[in-house]
């Protein structure tokens, strides 16, 4: 059941959606202003990243809480999802029309797009 329900979590943050041009976030003060005071959202997922380096949110029920700072163009996070440690990644971040692209691996991985609400 666990284990169904964390390939469920990690399946809605890697999941792909139709591709669109997306443009890079260059720096932390723009990622700031495009994420504070929004609630990034996907299928099963609600995420708050603030501005001050916190993440949290719910995954699939269990709540999502993390720390993140901006490193050499890139989003870097510690994630814990239900108590389980997802591991520290830095991330390329672009946005379109109110979605927001974590690209995992500094940006050669998987990649998860958000709403912006």
């Amino acid at each position: 059941m666990i284990t169904a329900l964390v390939g469920a979590f990690l399946a809605a943050l890697t999941a792909t959606s139709a591709s669109a041009e997306f443009a890079k976030v260059s720096n932390e003060r723009e990622f700031k202003e495009i994420v504070s005071g929004k609630t990034l959202t996907r299928p099963l997922v609600r995420l708050e990243v603030s501005p001050a380096g916190k993440i949290s949110g719910i995954g699939v029920t269990w709540e999502v809480t993390g720390n993140w700072s901006w490193r050499d163009g890139y989003f870097c996070r510690d994630l814990y999802w239900g108590g389980s440690d997802l591991g520290y990644n830095c991330q390329e971040v672009t946005v379109n029309d109110g979605r927001i692209r974590f690209t995992s691996d500094r940006g050669t991985g998987d990649y998860a797009d958000f709403r912006l609400k």
